[in-house]
């Protein structure tokens, strides 16, 4: 499993990039001396300079690019590109009457880049739509083949919505929803030396809630959401001595935490982790074998910097170090929202 997490942070650190900018200004030393009235004007809110308050909202109602908020009609574009490195060993069996009739070492190291494209939709103030689209390339090699898999990934279809109006001391709190349909090559449908899998092979649903509060200049955030995921059915697939033909993936319980803190106008950091625990998955071979796979755990480090390039558009850079034997080794990606 590959986590997405850094846009974890994303709308958070660009909106901290914001906060400095106040005390950054500075007053030309040779200023001439001011009337009353330019000293009222001087220290008046200038028409479209923001205050703390406004950047607080901002903050607490755009946490990343999964979670954000955005106003009725609006429109948010986001690109991402991601890298992801899996190398292991791995022990080949096949069981026939009770007995061992195979035993192999594998060698098998897989690379992955994907490039999502993700829109936001402003349904409401409080409600947002998304659609993400993964393209997915992925180079594989092991003892008995490899080659190059480019394809669609799973598409996912969310929502999210803001039940309670931000308020400076108190939390954000978003409700968080997606559909995942199996867009991509399954893994459950692949024949040996044929390529890579680059979906899941079952639609799924997700919900969550995402919180996050603003402790100036930091921003602190943490997310929980559980995978409920649908059969695959009527395959045909074999697997050593017997062919499988059903596959019924177990839940995933998965959640978060981190904080972004910015540390110029222009360049804000990010240090997230998160974790997914899944249960095991229950496989049925066409000889009426039933079998249960174990649970997985699979958990990530992530270090983010954050440039802002333009008060629309901050570029975001993350390195992930995975935690567990089921995480990849390492993750490098980038994130650029496009916000109109």
């Amino acid at each position: 499993m590959i986590f997405r997490t850094l846009p974890i942070a994303a709308a958070i650190a660009a909106t901290l990039l914001a906060l400095p900018a106040v005390a950054q200004q500075t007053t030309p030393a040779a200023a001439a001396p001011a009337s009353a009235d330019a000293a009222r004007d001087a220290l008046a809110k200038k028409e479209g300079e923001g205050d703390q308050s406004a950047l607080l909202k901002q903050t607490l109602t755009a946490v990343d690019k999964q979670y954000s908020m955005i106003r009725r009609n609006q429109l948010s574009v986001t690109y991402d590109l991601t890298y992801a490195y899996v190398g292991e060993e791995r022990i080949v069996t096949d069981l026939a009457n009770g007995s061992t009739t195979l035993f192999n070492i594998e060698n098998t190291s897989s690379h992955s880049v994907t490039n999502t494209f993700s829109a936001d939709y402003g349904l409401l103030d409080n409600v947002t739509g998304n659609v993400t689209l993964p393209l997915i390339s992925r180079y594989s090699d092991n003892n008995l083949s490899n080659g190059v898999s480019n394809s669609l990934g799973d598409l996912l279809l969310g929502a999210r919505w803001q039940p309670f109006e931000a308020h400076r001391d108190t939390p954000n709190l978003t409700v968080t929803s997606n559909v995942r349909l199996p867009t991509g090559r399954s893994p459950f449908k692949i024949i040996a030396g044929s390529g890579e899998a680059t979906g899941s092979g079952v639609g799924a649903l997700t919900a969550g809630l995402s919180v996050n509060k603003i402790v100036d200049p930091v921003a602190l955030f943490g997310s929980l959401n559980y995978t409920a995921s649908l059969p695959a059915k009527h395959l045909w697939q074999v697997n050593g001595s017997r062919i499988l033909t059903r596959v019924a993936p177990g839940g995933t319980l998965g959640f978060g935490m981190g904080f972004a803190y910015a540390l110029s106008y222009g360049i804000s950091t990010t240090i997230s982790f998160q974790e997914a625990i899944s249960a095991g998955s229950k496989l049925r071979f066409a000889d009426g074998l039933e079998a249960k796979t174990h649970m997985q755990t699979s958990s990530i480090l992530n270090m983010g910097l954050g440039y802002r390039i333009s008060p629309k558009t901050t570029v975001n850079m993350s390195v992930g170090i995975g935690l567990t034997p089921d995480s990849p080794n390492m993750t490098v990606s980038m994130n650029i929202p496009l916000n109109f």
